[in-house]
């Protein structure tokens, strides 16, 4: 059986090779009581995030995971979306949320994972 960090490099590669831009894995399980991991992404439109969507849909059938909560942060969801799976969490973001946001040093404390071994 995977481990939760074993699932989270593999959404963070399905989420490389669907064209998501400069994407990072962090751990931040020692930091609060509700996730482990933060998969940050950015997308380029929000086809792109759809398409990236399905992607994550398909792993979470095939990875006994299921979906607590999606989120837009605009109305129109191209700025931040944010798919809930429990111990994992992925943002999905425009490279101005991202930018604005900056959850990677927000979650400083938390440690980058390398997904890509």
């Amino acid at each position: 059986m995977k481990t939760m960090e074993e699932k989270a490099k593999e959404i963070a590669k399905l989420m490389e090779d669907g064209k998501g831009n400069d994407v990072v894995v962090l751990d931040i399980s020692q930091l609060n009581s509700w996730t482990d991991y933060f998969i940050i992404v950015t997308v380029n439109s929000s086809t792109h995030w759809q398409g990236l969507y399905k992607q994550v849909k398909d792993y979470i059938k095939q990875n006994d995971l299921e979906v607590h909560l999606t989120n837009k942060k605009s109305p129109d969801g191209d700025d931040w979306n944010l798919i809930d799976l429990g111990s994992i969490v992925i943002h999905l973001m425009s490279e101005q949320a991202r930018a604005f946001y900056d959850l990677e040093k927000l979650w400083h404390a938390g440690t980058v994972i390398d997904y890509k071994n």
